[in-house]
């Protein structure tokens, strides 16, 4: 699990290779009547590619990490090219427009607000470009829909797919962290109703079609919540204490990596990588810290391979084995 500018080169291949590639394409689109009847590109000028919009924008999130760390290499060149061509005010006006449709209420909810929150978040990093400027807006849309929803959810989604709350809310939380105090007070409220009683998870994981940890999410969201003192007796009592961190959190088999559906367990294995290496480093220094590590590298090393291949997990799977490769070592 280590970051290589080889491997960096190599992901941000795959990413410049399907941010612009506009099918095929799985649309979250509402149609209310026969003028909504459109190609992808007229509603979504930046994320139209990717096959879905989410995966188009974490693909950006992934392609503009790499160019941070890895400025010096070729590919750096060609993704400020492709992002200054990409992050008009023009086509970034037509994405945020399309929230204003009353149709467009649940538009990628949670999943693709978080991650757009953390595309704006890694933008705003490039000083010597206006990304982050330009793509301020959408954000600051997808952060105020966050504040006026989470008091309206009323119970956790705790399904291992883009549903997932807790996931969506830990990419917000840091997001929100310098540019929103009150929504990280609402985030933290809503955690504590949501988590702060839960213990001695005996969940059935994972599904078969999960890309998420149902607990494990829940478990990283908390730790950005509390302080260690309170986070790390909390989490024994979830995961470690009845034995499911030993006996039941192993990397998942996938049987077919040309449904993409399947295919989301390689993600799960990324995701559980990444989720345990940061979790570690928020109950270090505690007794399971090295196993946890282990576990983590055991999960990164089952799906590192299936990153590119076939095109139903190479069109997102780059962005999970990212975090798992900048998550706490």
């Amino acid at each position: 699990m280590e970051l290589t500018e080889d491997l960096a080169r190599s992901y941000a291949r795959i990413a410049l290779g399907h941010v612009t590639r506009p099918y095929p394409y799985k649309d979250d689109h509402v149609f209310a009547s026969e003028a909504d009847v459109r190609p992808p590109r007229t509603a979504h000028p930046a994320f139209f590619g990717s096959f879905d919009w989410h995966s188009c924008v974490h693909g950006w999130w992934t392609l503009l990490t790499l160019r941070r760390l890895f400025p010096a290499t070729p590919e750096a060149e060609e993704i400020t090219a492709l992002a200054d061509e990409t992050f008009t005010e023009e086509k970034l006006a037509v994405e945020r427009a399309y929230l204003d449709r009353p149709e467009a209420r649940g538009f990628e909810r949670p999943y693709g607000w978080g991650w757009l929150l953390a595309l704006h978040a890694e933008a705003a990093r490039h000083q010597d470009r206006e990304w982050g400027a330009r793509l301020e807006p959408l954000a600051r849309a997808f952060g105020e829909r966050f504040a006026a929803y989470l008091p309206l959810l009323t119970y956790p989604i705790t399904v291992g797919t883009h549903f997932n709350t807790s996931f969506a809310l830990v990419l917000t939380r840091d997001w929100a962290g310098e540019r929103d105090a009150a929504l990280v007070a609402t985030i933290d409220g809503w955690a504590e109703t949501a988590f702060a009683d839960r213990s001695d998870y005996r969940g059935w994981e994972p599904g078969g079609d999960e890309f998420l940890s149902p607990v494990l999410t829940a478990a990283l969201l908390m730790s950005r919540t509390w302080p260690r003192e309170r986070f790390a007796p909390w989490f024994e009592a979830l995961v470690i204490d009845n034995g499911w961190l030993k006996n039941e959190c192993e990397p998942a088999f996938v049987s077919d990596r040309s449904d993409g559906k399947i295919a989301h367990l390689d993600g799960l294995n990324l995701s559980r990588a990444w989720a345990l290496r940061e979790i570690a480093s928020a109950i270090a220094p505690h007794s399971a810290v090295a196993d946890m590590r282990a576990l983590a590298d055991r999960h990164f090393a089952a799906a590192e391979a299936s990153v590119a291949g076939d095109y139903m997990g190479e069109h997102w799977l780059a962005s999970f084995a990212l975090l798992a490769l900048l998550a706490p070592r």
